[in-house]
């Protein structure tokens, strides 16, 4: 399995963080990745740099969405795996998400980060709710994937979870 990792500025224009991220997409593809891997939030400012100074989910989008389909669709035209990082909406709750879709362009499913912590530049608690959905690994073309997003990596459980992953992403 070859990976690309994607660490792009992303500024408050969605439209031009997501075109920036298709575009190394290809690149990523061109080059021979199996995988694409984009940082935490890759796709939006950091938000929980600075406190939530009240409601956020305006800020957040759902998955599928207009930023996860898009990514979909990419994944099917260049036959890439795509582990991803979103500010998810979902009911009433807001999540630090990463879709995982296979080549094909099918999104296997969503991991959202379990814990949340709140330290100076990480106000994460006025932005997400804690994950409640695990952390599955999927099985994608080319091999098996597990996603532990941020402060998540710092617990041993989330990491045995994972176990099973021929590779795990961090976003």
């Amino acid at each position: 399995m070859r990976v690309a990792l994607v660490q792009h500025s992303a500024g408050s224009n969605k439209a031009a963080n997501l075109l920036r991220g298709l575009a190394a997409i290809e690149a990523a593809a061109a080059g021979g990745a199996n995988l694409v891997a984009f940082a935490e939030l890759g796709f939006e400012p950091f938000y929980p740099r600075v406190p939530a100074a009240g409601p956020v989910a305006h800020l957040a989008e759902p998955i599928p969405g207009p930023t996860a389909d898009a990514l979909c669709a990419a994944a099917r035209r260049y036959g890439v795996i795509i582990v991803a990082n979103l500010f998810e909406r979902a009911g009433d709750h807001c999540f630090d998400s990463s879709p995982v879709i296979d080549a094909d362009g099918t999104l296997l499913g969503v991991t959202r980060m379990a814990h949340i912590t709140d330290f100076a530049g990480f106000h994460e608690q006025g932005y997400y709710a804690p994950g409640d959905g695990g952390l599955p690994v999927y099985a994608t073309r080319t091999g098996r994937v597990g996603v532990v997003i941020c402060y998540d990596r710092h617990f041993p459980e989330a990491m045995r979870a994972v176990r099973d992953a021929d590779v795990v992403i961090v976003p």
